[in-house]
């Protein structure tokens, strides 16, 4: 590939349905109707959507106000946590030492050897761990060590080694570090395999898609530095056995795909750069294609109204409203139903709450969208506080919720018009999504992970 690829020096890469027939529909991790109200097993919850069915939410809190607890959790991660009944699962990475002679890969970009100017952390030996709580109480209940030595790659001094989120049927625990492995837990903390899918270079500043699940088989989008080494991989959930994987000749990305039911079959869809893909998830053959976004392939997407929405932030901005259930390549057909040019952010992903988008930009300004047009309803729907936003968008309960970098939380009330109705503070920074279950807002800050429910206070 002769174009180069194009890295935001100043920002952070990582932290990385209808009704008819042919309208997509998420599919959810869990197996059924109430696991899927009371669970949020995957990133971005329910259905990889960012929305929860939950009412009764608190709208006030603080570091010490409707906290029901709050744990400390060494090292750095920006992984969300997913929750599962009694159980919440976490993943962190702990610095350590330097080790002499330890460095990232060779990075190739326009033809020349590059390094990204923030990239750290590859002379130093890591340890990467997966964490068991107790919903309830906060309790670490165990803690496993999955890796201990140098990274492959380098990562941006502010993304994390454990920056994928988990995973989870309910049974086993999926929990991915790239090209340092995926391991599979029981619900008690004891491994059940783990397995190595390949070398994963993230151009010097970290790894950001999550593991998906479809029926016996764990998914995993390996997208590697110039494309020449991408791939995209399903392992038998049972044994970690690789089932099939595909080559496909995208540049890394960072996006996770999502799975939709589509013209009587299932999609498994993802963005990247050059190409947006569609797969069997259960052979890997490939359903359709698109041209891609011609830029960083990081917000996650949704699917709903018929359609699946696809985004990019840098070097472009860029929303696709794209119709699943073709054949071919699609690109200029009518199953590209609209597009949008702007208010995307560079990480954050935007979410999809009834009849609108929400978009997010970087300073925190949300865009709302008509989702079945791409009308827009507002677009300067600003924050009083000025800050950077790195999760992404929620939604539950009539509210989107915002978190920043500074730590605090905007609430906005859904609809056409911009109203914010909340703002709280934890007093540290957020960068990974929560987590929404059991009547609790989980929030993990750069230091603590926090059990927010109303009437609870330290």
């Amino acid at each position: 590939m002769k174009r180069s690829l194009k890295i935001l020096v100043s920002g952070l890469v990582v932290f990385l349905l209808g009704t008819a027939s042919t309208a997509p529909v998420l599919l959810a991790a869990g197996s059924g109707a109430r696991e899927k109200e009371t669970n949020w097993p995957q990133w971005r919850g329910p259905d990889s959507s960012g929305v929860s069915p939950e009412t009764g939410l608190p709208t006030e809190w603080s570091d010490t106000k409707n906290v029901l607890w709050k744990t400390a959790i060494a090292g750095r991660g920006h992984s969300s946590p997913i929750v599962w009944g009694k159980y919440i699962f976490l993943t962190t990475a702990i610095e350590g030492e330097v080790v002499p002679g330890a460095k990232a890969i060779t990075h190739i970009n326009d033809g020349k050897e590059w390094a990204h100017p923030e990239a750290v952390g590859a002379d130093r030996k890591h340890t990467l761990k997966v964490l068991g709580i107790d919903r309830d109480t906060g309790k670490i209940l165990w803690e496993q060590t999955v890796y201990e030595g140098t990274m492959y790659d380098s990562r941006h001094r502010k993304a994390s080694y454990a920056s994928p989120t988990p995973i989870t049927d309910g049974e086993t625990l999926f929990a991915y570090f790239g090209s340092e492995g995926i391991y599979a837990f029981d619900f008690k903390g004891k491994l059940k395999w783990k397995a190595m899918p390949g070398k994963i270079g993230s151009m010097s500043v970290g790894l950001g898609t999550s593991p998906v699940l479809w029926k016996n088989l764990v998914i995993l989008q390996c997208d590697s530095e110039n494309g020449e080494d991408s791939f995209i991989a399903a392992l038998d959930k049972k044994t970690g056995k690789e089932v099939w994987r595909i080559p496909r000749k995208v540049e890394v990305s960072w996006a996770t795909p999502i799975i939709v039911k589509a013209a009587g079959r299932e999609e498994l869809i993802t963005s990247g750069n050059q190409l947006i893909i569609a797969y069997d998830p259960a052979t890997g053959k490939e359903l359709w294609r698109c041209k891609g976004l011609d830029s960083n392939a990081i917000p996650s997407s949704v699917a709903g109204h018929g359609l699946v929405y696809i985004y990019t932030g840098f070097p472009k901005k860029s929303v696709m409203a794209i119709r699943p259930g073709g054949s071919g390549d699609i690109t200029g057909t009518p199953n590209i139903v609209w597009t949008y040019n702007k208010g995307v952010a560079y990480v954050a992903s935007p979410v999809l709450y009834g009849d609108f988008l929400y978009l997010v930009s970087d300073k925190g300004i949300i865009t709302c969208l008509d989702a079945k047009t791409g009308e827009v309803k507002y677009d300067n729907g600003r924050v009083p506080v000025p800050a950077f936003y790195m999760a992404s968008l929620v939604a539950a309960d009539g509210k989107i919720m915002q978190f920043s970098e500074d730590g605090d939380t905007f609430l906005v009330k859904a609809g056409s018009a911009h109203e914010i109705v909340g703002k709280n503070s934890l007093g540290e920074p957020i960068y990974a999504t929560p987590a929404i279950a059991a009547g609790c807002i989980f929030i993990r800050g750069e230091k603590n992970l926090y059990a927010i429910v109303s009437g609870k206070g330290m």
